[in-house]
């Protein structure tokens, strides 16, 4: 067939092949631009390799160390995936492999999700952060009318944490019982009735009853349970597409298996009600791919308004004046003269921790199917890989002793640990409830090991009106971990040991 042209087809198809050459030069400029990012992440993984064959070869030796089963990492380094992989398997049973996409419970970490649904509801003007509580939980005893969302949302309630000495297969004589299924209205009487360790504001004490009422405060004020609100409101505009609550009754893909450390022999994990796996404290499930999409929500300061993440990140403020290094479900320190934050989590056979170093604009995330296993071990020498500078969660530089009273102490305390013979007058609620039983344990823990050879103090800080210390002690065949935090009172806050 032939080809017939007009006058204008003639004009307008003269114009095409004159203007062709300047279209493909555009088209050129186009490809050029769309390569560059191609190109650019080409280089940075070839220059990213090596550092990830050496996070490669340390993450398998301390799994070996610490006899984890499984783990998954995520690196991201100026908004760049470095690493998103899985190590040994989910479920040792069925020899299922872990991958980036296996679902780890989050323990604590989803503190930080269930603070940023709650602020969510603060920019909403449905609850305000210093409210009080009895705004909202109008039968609460009186005791609450000073707590204030803040105080929840930051440990300063004074509330105690109602899991202490929780009842389970090992017994156990605290407010609830592992074993048993609760209603948030039983849940909230139970909180009710505990009695409060110290005046709101005035001390930071770790409480996941905080967290529990702040899931129940959701629910009150939008009407939906809170893990409905965190999966349409943060998990699906961020794209965290496999995070959920925990469910034992659904069909969940690639959720991993939690295992505990029995007198050296791996166990499942203890089972627990399931009512008790959907409390906003932190019993919900997420893949490390779902952990680098939340980082991503983070550095794009997505979903909130810059005032309410700068609230989130904001350490919190005591009745003295002195602040504690802890924001809205976050650690808030320093590391390289720039924000470092970080938290850990652990339940049920699964410990997690997330390190965002601002500094080096680095994000480091480690899930462990273990008990036992010490997810900040490995941050620590992710981190180390990437950046020898940058501060550690676990110091272990020795320092100058300069308070040799406090060292003498903690050498007496140990002492009267390996005998069994701790006092209760010598410290501070929560601990002081449990002083038998910690006696107990650390007992059995250092009567075999003989006397200390050596302490070395590896961290010395402030926190809140408290002061902080962590040593290294040596024994023949053992080196173990003290960290005991001392009241302005020189009562004791915090004290506990743990094999290095």
């Amino acid at each position: 067939m032939k080809l017939q042209l007009d006058a204008l087809s003639r004009a307008a198809f003269i114009a095409t092949l004159a203007a062709a050459p300047a279209a493909c030069a555009t088209a050129l400029a186009v490809l050029a631009a769309a390569a560059a990012p191609i190109a650019a992440a080409a280089a940075a993984a070839a220059t990213d390799a090596p550092l990830v064959r050496r996070v490669d070869e340390f993450v398998r030796r301390e799994m070996q160390r610490e006899h984890v089963p499984g783990v998954a990492v995520g690196i991201v380094r100026r908004g760049e995936v470095v690493l998103s992989i899985g190590y040994g398997e989910s479920n040792v049973e069925l020899h299922t492999r872990v991958s980036a996409q296996t679902l780890f419970q989050s323990g604590s970490l989803g503190k930080q999700l269930t603070a940023t649904a709650l602020m969510l509801e603060v920019q909403a003007g449905r609850i305000g952060l210093n409210d009080p509580l009895t705004r909202f939980f109008t039968d609460a005893p009186a005791s609450w009318r000073g707590i204030t969302v803040r105080n929840l949302l930051t440990h300063t309630s004074g509330i105690p944490d109602y899991t202490e000495g929780a009842l389970d297969a090992g017994g156990g004589s605290g407010a609830i019982d592992y074993r048993r299924d609760y209603t948030e209205a039983q849940l909230l009487k139970i909180a009710y009735s505990l009695p409060l360790d110290f005046e709101p504001g005035t001390r930071w004490s770790y409480s996941n009853t905080g967290y529990l009422l702040l899931g129940i405060l959701i629910h009150r004020v939008t009407g939906r349970f809170y893990g409905d609100v965190l999966a349409d409101q943060v998990f699906r505009p961020l794209g965290m597409h496999t995070a959920r609550i925990i469910s034992e009754a659904d069909i969940i893909e690639g959720r991993a298996a939690g295992y505990r450390l029995v007198e050296g022999e791996l166990k499942n994990q203890e089972w627990v009600a399931p009512s008790l796996n959907t409390t906003a404290d932190g019993a919900l499930y997420l893949s490390v791919s779902d952990w680098i999409a939340w980082d991503r929500g983070l550095r794009d300061h997505a979903i909130l308004a810059p005032q309410s993440w700068a609230q989130i990140y904001t350490r919190v403020r005591l009745r003295s004046g002195n602040t504690y290094p802890y924001g809205f479900g976050w650690e808030v320190d320093e590391s390289k003269g720039q924000p470092w934050y970080h938290h850990s989590g652990s339940w049920q056979g699964f410990r997690t921790t997330i390190s965002r170093y601002l500094a080096d604009d680095l994000t480091i995330i480690v899930l462990c199917n273990l008990a036992e296993a010490e997810p900040a071990r490995f941050v620590d020498g992710i981190a180390a890989l990437v950046d020898p500078e940058l501060e550690r969660i676990r110091p272990s530089s020795p320092l100058a002793d300069r308070e040799p009273a406090v060292s003498a102490r903690a050498r007496k305390l140990l002492i009267d640990a390996s005998k069994g013979t701790l006092e209760a007058e010598d410290f501070l609620p929560p601990f002081s409830r449990g002083v038998a039983a910690l006696a107990q344990d650390q007992h059995r823990l250092l009567a075999p090991l003989g006397a200390a050879r050596q302490l070395t103090l590896v961290e010395r800080r402030d926190l809140g009106d408290d002061r902080y210390y962590v040593y290294e002690v040596s024994y023949p065949n053992k080196t173990l971990r003290l960290e005991l935090e001392l009241a302005p009172d020189d009562r004791i806050a915090a004290f506990d040991l743990a094999p290095d």
